[in-house]
């Protein structure tokens, strides 16, 4: 399983802005057979800090996209990226 060129770049961006702001440092992403990972790194650590999955069992129960903590606890799901990306990021969650 993949993210496509849409959901990779909406990650991107906010990933990008996060950068410029001093939020994150570094991401790894992880393609495994049944899911799509995107991990974000804040600051040196080698901790993730968030992770956005796209899961393909999960597309048609809880929504196909998740949004979860570095302690394993899911922040959002949905079957909108943009929604689910809400839950980390402030500026888009500010308007």
């Amino acid at each position: 399983m993949t993210f496509n060129r849409l959901e990779l770049n909406r990650i991107l961006n906010l990933y990008g802005r996060m950068v410029a702001d001093g939020e994150w440092r570094d991401y790894a992403i992880d393609f495994l057979r049944d899911r799509a990972v995107f991990s974000i790194f804040r600051r040196a650590r080698k901790f993730q800090s968030t992770a956005s999955k796209r899961i393909r069992g999960l597309s048609r129960k809880q929504g196909i996209y998740s949004v979860i903590s570095a302690s394993g606890l899911i922040l959002r799901r949905g079957h909108d990226l943009d929604r689910v990306l809400l839950a980390i990021d402030r500026k888009l969650a500010v308007v």
